[in-house]
């Protein structure tokens, strides 16, 4: 099996093992390092180990216990967020927090504490984790908790798959009355709408999130279309939708400033009055993107890098200028997604959000251009006191990273030694 990351750069020749159902300490590695892996759908190196072995989780596929009246959810660490949509969602039950796809993993979810449409309102993925089983490398299994193990529960949270494998999880899941959201789409016509919008929508709406126009410049720069949501009591009987699926590697990114200048426009105005008010069901409100198998071959075999960021609340104009560079560079991103996080934080030492504007953009892979307007952006998040996300990262310095996240010696201190990624191999200078 070929195992790669979902942005398919950085290339790397990956060696893999099929874990057991069971696993213990013996499928680990005592002459190379090891790293857990379970969907593939970490963007840049986080996931791939190009001198150790990749820990492939998809027989720990089994769900051990589910509550139906208190919404509490024991699995095994290889089940994806969507199975557990398939099982808990005729009970009332929904996950928590979920990212922009249902096919991650609950061990990845917990690996890069995930956050999603919800965050100013839940928080991250590893706030509503209540326990975790952890297999380390010397044939330990140690419960970790709030209460039990509590350095290694904190540093498991969003520690990359670094300190272990996990082999079951207990998660709180979230009562809902029907398996629909109630959606607004404003249209917006700069960055300066786009805040107002949010600081209007920051209480009364638990789904918040925004579709971005980033070649506009001057005075629509930032235009978009603004999405706001609540848990609707309807219940909608979905017919299975038709998924369509890009079947072989394209030689050429079909993504470039030539089809986003055509499709960006297009897309913000596809609705055509400011406001549009829908009932839609739970998944295509939060995963339109998984209609859609293999989209991240559309970015040719040269493969993609997304930049996600987080820009603190006190320093929010700093986007501005992100938007600007971008802008200008001429490189465009069909994929721009901006979110308002909040100042929940989780348990996790290395968890991503904080307080402020968080930015995704996807860009196929151009070499030293693409790479020269990373390091611009850099430039401007770490002048504003922010970070990137580690999970979707495949550029950042050792430098720069152990300056946005100053708790890194702490995950160090944790880290099993017998599990190293190409990702802490580059940020933390060490050689596996």
């Amino acid at each position: 099996m070929k195992y790669e990351s979902w942005g398919r750069y950085p290339k790397a020749d990956q060696t893999g093992s099929q874990l057991p159902a069971q696993p213990d300490s013996r499928v680990f590695s005592q002459s190379k390092p090891n790293l857990p892996f379970g969907r593939g759908r970490s963007y840049g190196d986080v996931c791939l180990s190009s001198k150790g072995q990749l820990l492939d989780t998809r027989n720990m596929d089994s769900f051990l216990e589910f509550n139906r009246e208190t919404g509490l959810m024991t699995c095994q660490s290889g089940v994806q967020l969507g199975e557990i949509l398939d099982l808990c969602m005729p009970a009332g039950w929904i996950i928590p927090v979920s990212p922009g796809t249902q096919f991650v993993t609950v061990g990845g979810a917990i690996a890069n504490d995930v956050h999603g449409k919800n965050h100013h309102i839940v928080g991250t993925f590893g706030r509503h984790l209540k326990a975790f089983e952890l297999l380390r490398s010397d044939g330990q299994r140690l419960i970790c908790s709030p209460d039990d193990n509590v350095d290694l529960y904190k540093a498991t949270i969003g520690g990359l798959g670094l300190t272990g494998l996990i082999t079951w999880a207990q998660i709180q899941l979230t009562k809902i009355s029907g398996n629909s959201v109630s959606a607004e789409h404003i249209k917006f016509s700069n960055l300066t709408e786009y805040l107002a919008l949010s600081d209007e929508s920051s209480t009364g709406y638990e789904y918040t999130v925004a579709w971005v126009d980033c070649m506009a410049r001057n005075e629509k720069l930032g235009r978009g279309i603004f999405s706001r949501a609540n848990d609707s009591a309807n219940y909608i009987d979905e017919k299975p939708s038709r998924t369509l699926s890009v079947p072989i590697d394209i030689p050429i990114s079909m993504v470039n400033p030539l089809t986003i200048g055509a499709f960006n426009p297009l897309y913000a105005n596809k609705q055509f009055t400011k406001h549009k008010n829908e009932i839609l069901p739970y998944r295509s409100f939060f995963y339109p993107l998984d209609s859609i198998l293999h989209w991240n071959r559309v970015y040719g075999s040269a493969g993609f890098l997304q930049y996600q960021c987080v820009i603190p609340e006190s320093e929010r104009t700093c986007m501005f200028d992100i938007l600007k560079v971008v802008s200008n560079s001429n490189m465009g991103s069909a994929l721009a997604v901006l979110k308002t996080c909040g100042d929940l934080e989780s348990p996790g030492l290395l968890s991503f959000p904080m307080k402020g504007l968080s930015l995704a953009l996807d860009f196929p892979f151009n070499g030293l251009s693409t790479l020269k307007l990373f390091d611009e952006l850099d430039r401007l998040v770490m002048s504003a006191g922010g970070r990137i996300y580690s999970a979707k990262d495949a550029h950042t310095s050792a430098q720069d990273f152990q300056k946005m996240y100053p708790m890194w010696e702490a995950l160090e201190r944790q880290r099993d030694p017998a599990f190293l990624s190409d990702f802490w191999s580059r940020v933390t200078n060490q050689t596996p």
